[in-house]
């Protein structure tokens, strides 16, 4: 097997985040899903952006922000999504490649547009988000370049993509391109909802050993599960899983790796801004010691530090030099 040219390259959605804060009684009368992720569809879109506030945007997308913290830690990575032929894919692909990561992927023609999460932030830094996919759900597999998948140690796929059929048919082909390469395939499974809506199919590819390294917090562990028991669940999905990576939000995180565990608290924050991108953040951590063959206590530790980065201010992506940060909290 060759030496890979990428650490990681990430199939996920492409999309601008909009972040507004907002009072607790807005989300009330909006009728949203306080804390969660809700799919909208064009018309809801532009009633909730017409509803928020002064409003940050910056590109966003769950694989995509991991990959920008990933970037950042030193891996070299590459990025396959669906933008638009808009001034929002316009930006989102400058974004990406201004993080020096490689994304090729040609815009789409046409309606419907670059895909936008819009984003509300409570007084307490917690995110709710509603998420209009537009032109990332209409990815082809036609748009994977076999040879740039095969190239890369870790195949990292976005739970929220799995969604609509048509990256979804992308993703599974982009696993049997990865696996036959020998290469590594990393899934996150994203929020709850999509485990309702695909959990059968996220239980079967864990049955059947096609998932290498997993990503959960602890209510999509229930979900997955069917066993609200944290330790119960662990013991559960370890068994078939190589590496599981599940998250406690401040109760910290743990990693079983072919039998091995450790466990990380959560790094302290003065104040909590924005809980956007925590998770996303806390993989890139985890992964950037992964990649380069670090103990696995100190692949969580990394985790923890780049998600507490992240929650310290608005927006999905690390706003410091992660390597230095990484650095001064851990050591080198």
């Amino acid at each position: 097997m060759t030496e890979p040219r990428y650490d990681v390259i990430a199939i996920g959605n492409a999309v601008v985040d909009v972040i507004a804060s907002c009072d607790d009684e807005l989300i009330e009368e909006l009728g949203l899903n306080r804390g969660g992720m809700t799919l909208v569809d064009t018309d809801e879109a532009k009633t909730l952006y017409d509803a928020m506030g002064t409003a940050r945007e910056i590109s966003g997308g769950s694989a995509a922000n991991t990959l920008a913290g990933a970037s950042m830690l030193g891996l070299q990575c590459a990025f396959i999504g669906q933008v638009a032929d808009d001034q929002l894919g316009e930006v989102f692909t400058h974004d990406m490649r201004a993080t020096g990561i490689d994304f090729d992927t040609a815009p789409r023609a046409g309606d419907p547009p670059t895909g936008r999460c819009l984003i509300f932030v409570t007084p307490d830094g917690e995110r709710t988000m509603n998420t209009f996919l537009g032109a990332g759900q209409y990815l082809p597999a036609a748009a994977l370049d076999e040879e740039l998948i095969a190239s890369a140690g870790i195949l990292y796929l976005e739970g929220y993509l799995w969604d609509p059929e048509e990256p979804r048919r992308a993703m599974r082909r982009a696993i049997e391109v990865a696996r036959a390469a020998g290469r590594k395939v990393a899934f996150t499974a994203s929020e709850s909802f999509v485990i309702d809506r695909h959990g059968d199919d996220f239980r079967s590819m864990i049955e059947d050993g096609v998932i290498d390294i997993l990503f959960v917090n602890e209510h999509e562990l229930a979900t997955l599960t069917g066993d609200a028991d944290f330790e119960a669940g662990v013991a559960a999905v370890s068994a078939k899983v190589p590496v599981l990576v599940a998250t406690k939000g401040e109760a910290g995180a743990i990693a079983i790796a072919h039998g091995e565990r450790a466990e990380v608290k959560a790094q302290p924050v003065d104040k909590v801004v924005d809980t956007t991108g925590a998770g996303d953040q806390f993989a890139a951590g985890f992964l950037s010691g992964y990649a380069k063959g670090e103990p696995l206590e100190r692949c969580l530790a990394r985790g923890a530090v780049t998600a507490a980065e992240v929650i310290s201010h608005y927006g999905p992506r690390p706003e410091v030099d992660l390597k230095a940060l990484v650095a001064e909290k851990l050591g080198s």
